[in-house]
């Protein structure tokens, strides 16, 4: 039987309000579990509780109550409440940091800047709510296999999330475990699939917990036992060292309320910008997203040109984040390149825009109205773009949030012998003040380094500044918050992992199938069974 006897009163436990209270609580606690909001090494005695750590055991843990909670729900439609809460206080919490976006730098007023992320993370949580109904639909006939279905299940709704509407897959499940020991399956699996590997982890961990015959007992022990083992044992993907480069990474920590201020923010960018490209010793220096928060026209007489002449020749080149364009063409947000020799300025232009912050959706001018944040509606850029190439290294850029989606990442390495060698990403998150954005930024950092073992870097304006070497380590940081400069060595890399070469033939498509043929093979059982 799906439930053991006397479990009435934990059926009814489930499904009253200490269920529902008990789902959305695991969901802010695994929100947590993708960067820990609090520095509390110091009273633990360790480091595994540093502020911006991620923590796969808790992710586990969570989402096991979560299946726990499911196992006992008296209906689907309960089911479904359950899912949907623990998503709303997951996701709610995970990007909580577009309050401060909204209110303190958009000027919405604190009420709606409030329900505009409740209201986000009440949407996408609807997905969360579908996977889970439909758990507790196919799990009663599918018991040996439960956890496999529900892994399943969830996956599909993270790829929903993360690709459709222009996705928005951020603190995805998959990136708590950079550290954990299903990390040796991002060179393999990518993200969504070391995700769907925790899924099933948490599931198969409720469904050993459970009252029921010990018969029952051994698939989900065995997936217990099976999957860390297993992914622990794949084959080094890192590929080969490809030589060095000396980069210089800037972060100017110009305060976000005064960036695009004439008087002071571009005053002060301008000036400490401009001091440091002249006086950046490494191969290589590299400013933040739109480190100059005006059009190159715009720039004091000559600023430009001086610029421009400044690596025109030597043995140094640079990368500049500058928005570019004007009002009939159209603009973009851009990464412009300088280097001794070459005829023409390399130029990347960001392809994935940022919903409100960089295009506006249809029907929604209203509220983009509401809020006052400049150069808010960018032209996108081709997929892909060519690499910047300097002193024997292929660099791949991505500007801000573009580097969620590894899928468009992986469309460099199609030819192997031009893949990149050196990843890069230059972000500005002072939009989100003090809180987690950064932390889980880096965090989505590390998990492409492992995907492609390539090395990482990351330029930002307030934090974090940082280098990730090709397994997923962070080997050089500037501290948060502060105006610094960072050199540091990094390694070039050759090689294409083995989710390189898949995913940038046929993108997550192999995810969306796998998903696909269990809840296939799930449903069929169910009409087989009814």
């Amino acid at each position: 039987m799906w439930q053991a006897k006397g479990a009435a009163g934990g059926t009814r436990i489930a499904t009253g309000l200490p269920g529902q209270l008990l789902a959305l609580l695991a969901g802010v606690a695994q929100a947590a579990s993708l960067a820990w909001p609090w520095d509390v090494s110091g009273v633990t005695g360790g480091a595994a509780l540093v502020r911006g750590a991620p923590l796969w055991w808790l992710q586990i843990f969570c989402m096991s109550a979560l299946v726990g909670l499911l196992l006992r729900a008296a209906s689907v439609r309960a089911a479904a409440l359950l899912g949907w809460l623990y998503a709303l206080g997951w996701l709610s919490a995970g990007f909580g940091w577009l309050y401060t976006s909204m209110h303190s730098y958009g000027d919405l007023s604190a009420p709606l800047a409030a329900l505009a992320v409740l209201t986000l993370g009440a949407a996408l949580a609807l997905y969360y709510a579908v996977a889970c109904m439909l758990f507790r639909l196919l799990a009663p006939v599918n018991q040996n296999l439960a956890a496999l279905v529900f892994a399943a299940l969830w996956t599909l709704a993270e790829l929903a999330r993360g690709q459709w509407l222009t996705g928005f897959g951020w603190d995805a499940i998959g990136y708590a475990h950079v550290d954990g020991p299903l990390q040796a399956g991002f060179s393999w699996l990518g993200m969504y699939g070391v995700g769907a590997l925790a899924a099933a982890l948490a599931a198969s961990l409720a469904l050993l917990i459970q009252a029921g015959p010990l018969r029952s007992k051994w698939p989900p022990a065995v997936m217990v036992m099976a999957l860390p083992l297993l992914t622990a044992a794949l084959p080094d993907a890192s590929g080969v060292a490809q030589g060095h480069l000396r980069v210089t990474l800037l972060q100017g920590n110009i305060a976000q309320e005064e960036k695009f201020q004439p008087a002071t923010g571009i005053l002060q960018a301008l000036r400490w910008y401009g001091e440091q490209l002249r006086s950046a010793q490494g191969d290589l220096v590299i400013t933040p997203e739109t480190a100059f928060p005006v059009l190159p026209e715009q720039l004091p007489d000559g600023y430009w040109q001086a610029m421009e002449h400044r690596f025109a020749t030597g043995e140094q080149a640079a990368l500049v984040g500058i928005p570019l364009g004007d009002d009939e063409r159209g603009y973009t947000n851009s990464l412009l390149g300088w280097r001794p020799g070459a005829p023409d300025t390399w130029r990347y232009d960001k392809h994935h825009l940022v919903p409100f912050g960089e295009f506006i959706p249809p029907l929604f001018r209203w509220f983009t109205d509401l809020m006052q944040i400049p150069l808010g509606d960018f032209n996108r850029g081709a997929l892909p773009q060519p690499t910047f190439d300097w002193k024997g290294q292929r660099i791949a850029a991505t500007i801000c949030y573009e580097n969620l989606f590894s899928e468009e990442l992986a469309t460099q390495f199609t030819d192997a012998a031009k893949a990149p060698t050196l990843l890069l990403n230059i972000s500005n998150l002072g939009w989100f003040g003090e809180h987690l954005a950064m932390d889980q930024h880096l965090q989505i950092a590390r998990v492409r380094a492992l995907e492609f073992a390539r090395t990482f870097l990351l330029a930002t304006n307030t934090g974090r500044t940082a280098v990730v070497d090709h397994r997923g380590v962070v080997t050089h940081q500037t501290a948060p918050h502060t105006q610094g400069v960072l050199t540091a060595t990094v390694q070039g890399r050759s090689g294409v992992t083995p989710y390189a070469r898949w995913s940038a033939r046929w993108g997550q498509l192999p995810v969306w199938m796998c998903g696909l043929v269990v809840f296939g093979w799930a449903v069929w059982r169910r009409a087989s069974n009814p």
